[in-house]
């Protein structure tokens, strides 16, 4: 079974009815590495569903927790409202100012800035889970009951997360956060309680009390996590490895949620999405991939199958070069095979079975829509790369694969190869992959040019003459120009890459070649020799 079958199979036993939950904080703009966490859980929550339980899936909007820093994509003037919840300060404008007439006028608050395109991403993939909004929820007195419960058993959690954290809290330390006289978390020391007051003393030496029927400060995180859990009824959750780890928010969140009368949620734990060469994504750093810039890029299906494939516990590295153009070819490749066929096959292995299961498995999940019908287009993520760059017009495009004005492409074919030239003018197409015919060769090309290069040239004009214009045939072609007077092939490749495209090497010539009139290969060489011998 696919890794999300698995887990709904786990909560069958457990259940009907269940809630899972996802949850994120919208300090910076959110990448794909945050697709993880809400993939994780949409994918559970088909399974799920799928297995006919009764499922809500929810996403949880952090945003009562405070501004850490000014982040490098903020201007200074963010400094007053370090430690402020951020759905209660200004978005951002152009300039990563703070846009206080924005707030006043549309209530645009940081969060929502930054939440707002992420939701309009995840819609597109296929993900529209109920919103539950951290701020508004304790404003609203949704954790009015969880949080006299932390307050009244305050040495009770304290105990917890001192035990399995194995470390000490300090003196002071207090299960609610209140607000201080400016409106921050930070700084604030807790002087005493009496329900539903918490007192305290701030920083600039203000006295004053938190109302928490009315949500003036918040839960602590290890606390606030297994309180959702509680008031929400959440039964199953995807978190990262961070809060998984040892001692981490998890292991004392399943303790204190009892306090609340209620029992942890089914676990799943992820690996980091990290940038190949980079490390783990990361909003605040600005090491990110947006969800949005790479949808522009690719159709959703693929962006779903990166998550979907591998298991929740392995590590993705991914990056919009190479690592977008083997995933999306490897899309093509589940579509065209034949499953069914496969697994009827005599001295099917158990192993060889349960990797067609999950590839079924994992094209299943990358369904937008569970309902919507997946369709090859039988054209790899290279080729329509290749076709787009040695084209000069989408007819052209259609022509080659076999269209014409009376038997259209699908409008999938067309979204992706509109999307194909967005990413080919973009600085994610690799290098290796990047195809520029030079039409007007100049003499710098060919200053490593000697005479058996100057004989190899002429040679593989003669060649390109007389062989047969497709792919395979110019494969022969341009080695032979060399091997005819007993040279390495090599020389025969450097010769024609540098003389075609200016450079040493390249993308598979002979593919290219083959979509391109024979009379401007031809024509391009005659230049050559012309420039060599001036």
């Amino acid at each position: 079974m696919h890794w999300a079958d698995v887990t709904a199979q786990a909560l069958a036993h457990k259940g009907n009815k269940h809630i899972i939950s996802t949850g994120i904080t919208p300090s910076g703009e959110f990448h794909i590495g945050h697709l993880r966490e809400i993939l994780t859980g949409d994918m559970i929550s088909r399974a799920a569903k799928n297995a006919g339980l009764d499922v809500d899936f929810i996403f949880i909007v952090d945003d009562a927790d405070p501004l850490r820093k000014v982040y490098p994509f903020l201007h200074d003037d963010y400094s007053q409202f370090i430690g402020h919840q951020i759905g209660s300060i200004p978005a951002p404008d152009e300039n990563g100012k703070p846009d206080f007439e924005k707030f006043s006028k549309d209530g645009l608050s940081y969060a929502d800035y930054f939440l707002s395109p992420f939701l309009e991403a995840l819609r597109t993939i296929g993900v529209v889970p109920r919103i539950i909004k951290n701020l508004h929820s304790y404003r609203s007195g949704a954790f009015n009951e969880v949080s006299k419960i932390a307050c009244d058993k305050a040495d009770d959690i304290r105990e917890i997360i001192e035990r399995v954290s194995t470390r000490e809290l300090a003196g002071d330390w207090f299960p609610w956060s209140p607000l201080d006289s400016k409106g921050s978390l930070e700084g604030v020391v807790v002087t005493g309680y009496d329900y539903p007051l918490v007192h305290w003393k701030d920083s600039h030496g203000v006295e004053g009390s938190s109302d928490i029927t009315k949500g003036e400060g918040k839960l602590p995180w290890r606390i606030d996590w297994p309180a959702k859990w509680s008031w929400i009824g959440v039964t199953c959750e995807a978190f990262g490895k961070d809060h998984g780890a040892a001692g981490g928010s998890y292991a004392t969140g399943r303790e204190i949620c009892q306090l609340f009368g209620h029992q942890p949620p089914q676990p799943l734990t992820y690996e980091w999405i990290s940038l190949k060469g980079q490390g783990a994504m990361s909003s605040s750093t600005g090491n990110t991939i947006g969800p949005i810039e790479a949808l522009e890029l690719v159709p959703p299906e693929i962006l779903r199958l990166l998550i979907a494939q591998s298991k929740p516990n392995k590590a993705i590295e991914f990056d919009t070069g190479m690592s977008l153009v083997n995933l999306a070819d490897e899309y093509e490749r589940l579509l065209s095979r034949n499953f069914d066929q496969e697994l009827t096959e005599q001295d099917l292995s158990r192993r060889k079975k349960v990797q067609i299961e999950d590839a079924i498995g994992a094209l299943k999940m990358s369904k937008v829509s569970p309902e919507s019908t997946l369709e090859s287009s039988n054209v790899t993520f290279r080729h329509l790369c290749l076709l787009a760059q040695t084209k000069t017009s989408d007819e052209m495009v259609w022509s080659s694969l076999g269209y014409s004005s009376t038997d259209k492409p699908p409008t999938s074919l067309v979204d992706r190869l509109n999307k194909m030239k967005l990413w080919i003018k973009s600085k994610h197409l690799p290098e290796e992959m990047r195809i520029s015919i030079i039409d007007n060769p100049e003499l710098e090309m060919f200053k490593e040019f000697g005479d058996e290069e100057i004989k190899v040239l002429k040679l593989l004009k003669e060649e390109l003459e007389r062989c047969e214009w497709n792919s395979e045939d110019i494969g022969n072609a341009i080695p032979n120009s060399a091997k005819t007077i007993e040279l390495s092939p090599r020389i025969a490749y450097f010769v024609a890459y540098k003389s075609l495209m200016g450079r040493s090497r390249g993308p598979r010539l002979a593919p290219i070649l083959a979509e391109i009139e024979r009379e401007r290969i031809i024509k391009i060489i005659e230049k050559c020799l012309i420039v060599i011998n001036s």
